[in-house]
């Protein structure tokens, strides 16, 4: 891309881009926003090294987060682009690299936090990826890491229980753990997590069913019926009402009842 293009854009413009593609699950166009938004970056890093070494003053622009912030998400959306296509050592490659943000020079401490913030996050994600391609013995420190960091609960789960699916894992330990702390599912839960909690609802509810505890795999399923509707995310809530009624003869009448109820409601 042009640089005088990449000059008129602006870095969390690029990021509602980004965070819009995710929502969607439109990987090609994550990895495609999350260059630009790469690209982006370094022209203005570039341009303010290019006036810092012929001492000009710096040029102008107006960010919500420092710099830096933009530079990591790039490489972390990438990652994760690559991890759900399938492309595992691609993944790895991205999340070493926004591991170690500190190289960017003149970081102040709002910097140097955004480069703490990223180390953590690569951490959690390292684990994720192994996870999520089937490296259980890993499990039990990934655990860990989300027990100490309960903001990291609910899309631990969501790759804890999505593994569990589809490596036939047994968990029943791991969610009783969470479950005891009451971090499982919340009553109030802010929006950017619903996306992670449904498709750990969803997945759950496919684990009970695996497990032959159908009535507690509806009331997983009725959970994430109520979040796909939230979310307005049309093809989630065919996948809930699709799973519900393979269950329907497995549920309670009141299970049934809450069923109707919610589709008069929306209806």
């Amino acid at each position: 891309m042009r640089t005088s293009i990449l000059k008129s854009l602006k870095p969390d413009i690029i990021v509602e881009m980004l965070d819009m593609a995710y929502a969607f699950e439109n990987w090609s166009k994550v990895m495609e926003r999350a260059d630009m938004l790469y690209q982006c970056v370094q022209c203005i890093h570039e341009e303010r090294q290019e006036h810092r070494t012929k001492g000009l003053p710096l040029p102008y622009i107006h960010t919500e987060r420092p710099l830096i912030y933009y530079h990591g998400f790039s490489l972390q959306m990438r990652g994760v682009a690559h991890q759900k296509m399938g492309q595992v050592d691609q993944a790895r490659a991205c999340i070493i690299r926004y591991a170690e943000l500190a190289w960017i020079e003149e970081l102040d401490e709002a910097g140097m936090q955004v480069v703490q913030e990223f180390r953590h996050r690569a951490q959690v994600n390292r684990y994720a990826l192994e996870i999520e391609v089937g490296h259980a013995e890993m499990l039990e420190e990934y655990v860990n890491i989300l027990l100490e960091h309960p903001e990291e609960c609910i899309a631990g789960l969501r790759t804890i229980v999505e593994a569990a699916v589809r490596y036939r894992w047994q968990i029943d330990r791991v969610l009783h753990m969470f479950a005891s702390q009451d971090q499982v599912v919340g009553r109030q839960i802010d929006s950017s997590k619903k996306g992670n909690m449904y498709h750990y609802c969803y997945h759950r509810a496919l684990y009970e069913q695996c497990m032959g505890r159908q009535k507690k795999a509806v009331e997983f399923i009725l959970q994430a019926l109520r979040l796909a509707d939230e979310l307005e995310m049309n093809r989630y809530f065919k996948k809930c009402v699709a799973l519900l009624e393979s269950l329907r003869e497995c549920a309670t009448e009141e299970q049934v009842g809450r069923y109707r109820a919610f589709l008069e409601e929306i209806g």
